[in-house]
């Protein structure tokens, strides 16, 4: 049976660490960077668990376009 496994990327310069991706991923793949970068903003990055499916929920809810989804289909 296929199955699909995904990742993202995000786009550090266009995250303002809202949270509205963590919120939206129903695997709980995202969350915020304990180090703030040199705005003083907690990141969103992908956890260490390998669960995404790239659902794209994260990116569609994201305002600012900071994150890509990548997707493929495993045997």
């Amino acid at each position: 049976m296929s199955q699909a496994r995904g990742t993202i990327t995000i786009n550090a310069a266009r995250c303002k660490g809202c949270g509205l991706c963590i919120t939206a991923c129903p695997l709980k793949c995202i969350r915020l960077s304990e180090q703030t970068d040199l705005r003083g903003i907690r990141l969103a990055v992908l956890t260490e668990k390998q669960d995404c499916t790239g659902c794209t929920l994260c990116a569609i809810v994201c305002p600012d376009t900071a994150i890509e989804v990548y997707k493929k289909i495993v045997e």
